[in-house]
């Protein structure tokens, strides 16, 4: 007889289900099944590529309306607007501190095992055609373009351009505006609340492909990169892969303690997602279902809003770790010695560039090509050295940036008193409290302190 445990596919209605039926098991069967046909039949593997772009196209086709419901909803609920730029402060605030430590931690790293060191590279015999596009993406990539670019050409084209920014600001625009109309616009809002209702209901129904999603894409990667790729770089890989376990279980861990959570109940309360990620190496193929989880772990709805898509563009602790190791191996593969100096440099300029960068295809690598560019002495055409492999450090990097984002919300919350200990700490626990829409809109529409908001279901 199978073995039954409690489960929830949908967050706010608990069922009891046999174990092969959890979406994380069939995630992690479909990771493991797939890398296996990627390694026994890599043109198989290969073939198989779009299974998990077609995944992470749909899940991309949503994120638009999620964010924008969810964070229109939230601040028109809400009486005093003020507490908006509270919100976006405290989180800017935590981004700059947390990934400037993730900059300094990847640097230190870097200068004590050394992973790039007895390599001997001759620049000159490196391919530079191979990163010509990653460092001319980075050349135009320019912080008064970045910010321009936050700006959509209409009120609409943000939702059909994707782009997580523009969709937030329009989303706060819009929201500041509903709650500035009211009581006229309480239809508009009614209708706002209905519509996130069938969207979340949407990701259910789609987060039910996600073995298949994470089956092809963990298949084509094992299939066209082989695992000898990731051998032949082992020490960077290995480096940087537990660099970011000391980060978020070191770093992340204590932050989380200091909220009044645990860093390894958040990792089990998020393993469907993780898994997600691990399997499509995007930490956007989760992005719906995270911002839904931390409304159930007790955070209101309009800090949820504003602070993960945010940190999706400005909380990249794993980027930030990625970039200043892979910085450091390349210089030192090619046998040169930057000076204290010049690597503060790359901190100061990575700082910047991670946040210019935001939304671009290769993030990672244009990042570190608009790094690399500032010290002469190291060429950039050394990306070339780790190109092949940046296809598995990119899950890391993904996987660190999503653990991040989470605690970021968490910790913004409880300085925002907009946390529900009562609820975290049942989502910390493995038993998810339900959260009826009528408490939701009750919160909304009050001016005291009430439970979180849930999204309608």
């Amino acid at each position: 007889m199978a073995t039954e445990r409690t489960v929830t596919t949908d967050p706010r209605i608990r069922t009891r289900l046999p174990f092969y039926r959890m979406l994380y098991v069939q995630v992690l069967a479909a990771i493991v099944l797939g890398a296996l046909v990627g390694h026994f039949a890599p043109e198989t593997g290969v073939a198989l590529k779009p299974l998990g772009d077609g995944f992470i196209k749909l899940v991309k086709m949503i994120i638009s309306p999620v964010i924008f419901l969810t964070v229109a909803s939230g601040i028109a609920g809400m009486r005093d607007l003020s507490s908006v730029g509270s919100v976006a402060g405290k989180a800017f605030i935590y981004f700059l501190a947390l990934s400037t430590l993730a900059l300094i931690i990847g640097l230190v790293v870097g200068n004590v095992v050394r992973p790039g060191s007895g390599l001997n590279i001759d620049p000159a015999s490196l391919d530079t055609a191979a990163v010509a596009t990653f460092a001319q993406s980075a050349h135009a990539q320019t912080i008064p373009a970045f910010l321009l670019d936050i700006i959509p050409t209409t009120l609409f084209s943000a939702m059909t351009e994707g782009k997580i920014l523009q969709v937030l600001l329009v989303a706060i625009l819009t929201g500041v505006a509903l709650s500035a109309t009211r009581p006229q616009s309480n239809l508009v809002l009614d209708v706002i609340t209905a519509l996130s209702g069938a969207v979340f209901k949407l990701v259910h129904m789609l987060m039910k492909l996600a073995p298949i999603g994470a089956f092809g894409a963990i298949a084509f990667t094992i299939g066209e990169f082989g695992i000898t790729s990731l051998a032949n770089l082992a020490a960077l890989v290995a480096t940087f892969y537990l660099t970011s376990l000391l980060f978020v279980l070191g770093v992340l861990g204590i932050v989380s303690l200091l909220a009044g959570f645990s860093i390894f109940s958040l990792i089990k309360f998020l393993r469907e997602e993780l898994l997600l990620v691990l399997g499509t190496s995007s930490s956007e193929a989760a992005l719906p279902s995270l911002m839904e989880k931390m409304e159930i772990a007790g955070c209101r709805k309009s800090v949820v809003g504003l602070v993960i898509p945010t940190g999706y563009s400005f909380n990249l602790d794993g980027t930030n770790i990625y970039m200043t190791l892979a910085a450091l191996f390349i210089a030192q593969a090619v046998g040169v010695e930057l000076s204290l100096s010049e690597q503060l440099t790359l901190v100061l300029v990575a700082m910047v560039s991670s946040k210019g960068a935001a939304g671009v295809t290769g993030a990672g690598f244009v990042i570190l090509a608009a790094t690399l560019s500032v010290v002469p002495s190291v060429p950039v055409a050394g990306m070339a050295l780790i190109l092949g492999i940046d296809r598995f450090m990119s899950e890391c990097r993904a996987l660190t940036n999503f653990i991040g984002n989470a605690v970021a919300t968490i910790v913004v919350a409880r300085w925002e008193k907009a946390l529900d200990t009562e609820r975290l700490a049942a989502a910390m626990a493995g038993r998810p409290m339900p959260l009826p829409q009528e408490d939701s809109e009750r919160h909304e529409r009050s001016e005291l302190q009430p439970l979180p908001l849930d999204v309608a279901a």
